[in-house]
Order: C-alpha cells, then sequence, then structure tokens
C-alpha cells in the first residue's frame, strides 16, 4: 500500500437494512441491543429483512422503479441519501466528475421463468430446442437470466446524475473491500477527487437461500449471534441491506465547505490460500500495515464476520490476540450482505465516531467486551466466507 498524503475524509452515508434507513436510526437500533431476525418466512433459514423504506424518496419516478428488481432499488435509494447526506444532491457540477465504485453480485433471477424451464424440459420431446426457445423468449432486455451487476451504477447515473467515471465488481465480500481500497486509493493519490462507494445486497431470494444451502452456508433453525454459532451452528443469515458513502480528499471537502464524518485513514486487502491458519496470519500481516496508524486505548475493532466455519473461527483466533480492544460484530444485529458488507461496517464505524463509544456488545462469549472512553478509532474487519480478508481504519475528526 502506497503511502499518501492526501487526507481522505467521508463526507456522506446512506444506509438502509433492517435497523432502519439513515445512520441516526441504525445507532439507535444497534443501542437498544435487541437483534432481530426473521425465522419463519424462510424457515428453516434465518434471513434479516429489510426494514420498511419508501422508495419514492429517493426514486421518484414509478417507472424507474418497474424496472429494477429489489436489489437495485435498495442500492439506488441508499445511494441517494448519501448523496444527500454529503450536500451534492442534485449538483451537477459535482456528480458529473463524481467516481462510482460499486460492489454488486449477478443480480436477481427471474424465478418464474426458471421454474417453467425446469417444469417444461423434462417433458419435451427435444430439450435443447426447447431450452433454446425459452432463452429467446423469456429472457428479460438484458439478454441475461440474471440481471448484470453493472446495472446497479447505471440505475445510480439515470436516477441521480452520477456520471463520471463508474467501475463495478463482482467477488462476494471482497468486491466491497477492493471497491473501498481502489476508491480511497485514487483519492489519495490524487487521481479522484470525489467518490460514491458501496454497494447494495437483498437477502430475501429463496434462489439464493437454496445455493447456499448446497455448501452448507446458511444459518437454520433459529437465530444465534455471530460468535455463538462455532462449528455446530456455523453459517450466516442473510441481511438485505444497502450502504454508500461519499468520500473525499480533504482539500476538495474544504473548498466545497463540506463537514467530515471521519477520516479513513487506510484500507489494505489480501487473498488468503485459505488453508488452516493462514487468515489469522493474513489479518497479523494486515494489521501491521495499519498499527503505526493507531493509539492504543482509543480504538475498537468493528467485524464483519461472517459466522461461517472456518473463516469466523480463524477471525477470533486473531481478535484473541488483540484482546484488549472492544470487538463487535455487526453481522449479529444486521445479517450478511456480502458485497456491501464491509462498506456498511465503515458507515457503521463512523457512526460510532461521532458518538464517540460502541453500541453494547451481542455475545455471550467473551470476546465483546464493554468499552469506556472516548473512542477515536475503529479498525473494520471484512473476512470473507470463502475468499478475501481486509481492514480500514476509520478515525475520528476534531
Amino acid at each position: 500500500m502506497a503511502e499518501s498524503t492526501r487526507e481522505v475524509w467521508i463526507t456522506g452515508i446512506g444506509v438502509v437494512s433492517c435497523l432502519g434507513e439513515g445512520p441516526d436510526a441504525h445507532w439507535q437500533k444497534l443501542m437498544e441491543a435487541h437483534p432481530t431476525a426473521d425465522t419463519t418466512t424462510f424457515a428453516p433459514f434465518v434471513v434479516h429483512p429489510l426494514a420498511a423504506i419508501n422508495f419514492d424518496a429517493q426514486i421518484p419516478k414509478k417507472g424507474d422503479q418497474r424496472q429494477m428488481e429489489n436489489w437495485q432499488r435498495i442500492g439506488t435509494y441508499a445511494a441517494g441519501l448519501a448523496l444527500d447526506s454529503a450536500g451534492v444532491k442534485g449538483k451537477t457540477d459535482l456528480l458529473s466528475r463524481m467516481d462510482m465504485i460499486v460492489a454488486a453480485g449477478g443480480g436477481e433471477r427471474d424465478l418464474t421463468v426458471d421454474s417453467n424451464i425446469l417444469s417444461g424440459i423434462a417433458r419435451a420431446t427435444n430439450p435443447a430446442a426447447f431450452l433454446n426457445e425459452r432463452l429467446m423468449s423469456d429472457l428479460r432486455p438484458t439478454l441475461f437470466l440474471a440481471q448484470l451487476s453493472n446495472l446497479l451504477a447505471g440505475n445510480i447515473s439515470i436516477v441521480h446524475g452520477v456520471t463520471g467515471s463508474s467501475r463495478t465488481f463482482m467477488g462476494e465480500e471482497s468486491a466491497g473491500i477492493d471497491a473501498v481500497r481502489i476508491a480511497h486509493s485514487r483519492i489519495g493519490a490524487g487521481q479522484s477527487d470525489i467518490a460514491l462507494v458501496g454497494g447494495s445486497y437483498n437477502g430475501e431470494r429463496p434462489d439464493l437461500l437454496m445455493l447456499y444451502e448446497f455448501a452448507e452456508l446458511a444459518l437454520k433453525n433459529g437465530y444465534v449471534p455471530i460468535w455463538q454459532r462455532g462449528n455446530t451452528r456455523a453459517g450466516f443469515a442473510l441481511g438485505s441491506l444497502g450502504a454508500f458513502l461519499v468520500i473525499e480528499g480533504r482539500d476538495h471537502a474544504e473548498k466545497r465547505g463540506a463537514k467530515p464524518l471521519g477520516r479513513l485513514s487506510a484500507v489494505v486487502s489480501d487473498r488468503a490460500n485459505r488453508k488452516p491458519g493462514t487468515i489469522a496470519q493474513t489479518l497479523s500481516t494486515l494489521w501491521d500495515r495499519l498499527i503505526t496508524k493507531t493509539k492504543i486505548g482509543n480504538e475498537a475493532v468493528l467485524s464483519g464476520a461472517t459466522g461461517v466455519y472456518p473463516a469466523t473461527a480463524e477471525e477470533r483466533q486473531f481478535l484473541d490476540m488483540h484482546g484488549d480492544l472492544a470487538v463487535r460484530a455487526t453481522g449479529s444485529y444486521l445479517g450478511h450482505g456480502l458485497e456491501p458488507q464491509f462498506p456498511m461496517n465503515i458507515a457503521l464505524a463512523t457512526v460510532a465516531l461521532r458518538h464517540g463509544s460502541l453500541f453494547p456488545p451481542c455475545d455471550t462469549t467473551g470476546l465483546e467486551k464493554p468499552f469506556t472512553g472516548d473512542l477515536t478509532q475503529v479498525v473494520v474487519t471484512g473476512v470473507g466466507h470463502w475468499r478475501g480478508e481486509g481492514l480500514a481504519l476509520v478515525e475520528r475528526i476534531g
């Protein structure tokens, strides 16, 4: 990671999840320390559904909403909140040169089309011809059974007028980590002045629950906080969430009179080969790249742990080596949203720093300790359930 002398500020936050909409609603729910999850709608799977959202507030045209699936509505809405928070909504001169870096999956499938094909192909006299006919007649205009990942960036551009450079990263949790890392690096290097970065996820999808169940990754048969899942109840509870940040160079923010919400001081990432012990080792190596910037006694860790074994067990092994730090796993409250989980946790770290404290523990294993004192720094962790590790350092300004 090349060192940069240019300060990178977080000037806008847009978040939606099962906890509600916006930083204040999230902080209030986190402070109540009563995690909620839906254990019946998709039983036996556990899901954290999106809170009630009036999409009209950020996506005023019904036509725009109709052509989006939920994951796009969630992301476009969260992006609008971030632009509002940063005070750049509708300012064409800024939006026209704002970089956009989005972390997104392959989009939502058309379950009706999938079901009709699976039902009909078994009865077809010529299965190959049947499949070809259905693909040609039933596909969306995207020419793909699942929506393309870059449609989220396209809709943000259409609805909110963000028309600078655009990049979309795929790759589950790693995509979210690297989206933030690239945005931070570009601004720090002077290649960009201001960027919108984040992603969205719709966890209320039977097709995804089925796929993750095939890999034995889904939490089932009742809610359990992250650190209490161990290897017997291992798995993630999918969560519907959207998280976008506006980040910019300090000089750029000051010139336009924007107030900082926090400082994004460093973002580092890696990809362990996932042999036993390599995750903890990789996190330790990444930690060494941040340690010179941290201040003992005023920092905490906001973990993006998934609950999947053995990744979460190895992250805990690393955290146990830093037992003096207060740790919180946001997945116990939000569920797991894969691509946007890392930007969401950076947003929540920024919110915690503005309050100078942490929300209460959600853990009976002893890892999440109470925090006393004045919080000035938060290290955000991201350990993918399958691949990818990352850390970010967020600091309070003033």
